[in-house]
């Protein structure tokens, strides 16, 4: 058996021109989350990688797209479970806009191993979405990030 990793993560809250959604995976369900889940846009930390550099790379590869106004906004930690595994991470999460920007339907991002998630655009503001939002560590910066985009920051 593998000993336990905490894992190293850059994620993107990409939010789209008007400031008002962000771009977000949307990934089946789970036992914890038999509705599915939303998941920021990036991935893991290589070796020897700035995470910075990570995040870049991870957008290039899951949406060929690339990441402009790029601005660190925290790292979280991100303790969890998923389908009863316990998982840790380190995540440092970004803000920034993709161009292209995902379309509005039928959008995918491609993982590491080759499987395909759906592209979906979250609401900034979003008290009456159904799906969680992970690393949930991150909603309070979402939420700073809608703030500045209606005073036009």
């Amino acid at each position: 058996m593998n000993p336990p990793v905490i894992r190293v993560k850059a994620m993107l809250i990409a939010v789209d021109d008007a400031g008002t959604a962000h771009a977000v995976s949307l990934n089946p369900p789970t036992a914890e989350n038999p509705a599915g889940y939303h998941r920021l846009i990036g991935g893991s930390v290589e070796f020897g990688e700035p995470h910075r550099d990570a995040v870049v790379r991870e957008v290039r590869e899951e949406l060929a797209a690339s990441v402009h106004d790029l601005r660190l906004l925290s790292a979280v930690e991100n303790i969890f479970c998923i389908d009863g595994v316990p998982g840790h991470e380190i995540v440092f999460v970004y803000s920034g806009r993709l161009d292209p920007q995902p379309a509005e339907m039928d959008t995918f991002l491609t993982e590491s191993d080759g499987s395909q998630m759906p592209v979906v655009w979250r609401p900034i503001n979003d008290l009456d979405e159904s799906l969680p939002l992970y690393p949930a560590a991150a909603v309070p910066l979402l939420r700073s990030v809608g703030r500045s985009a209606e005073e036009g920051g």
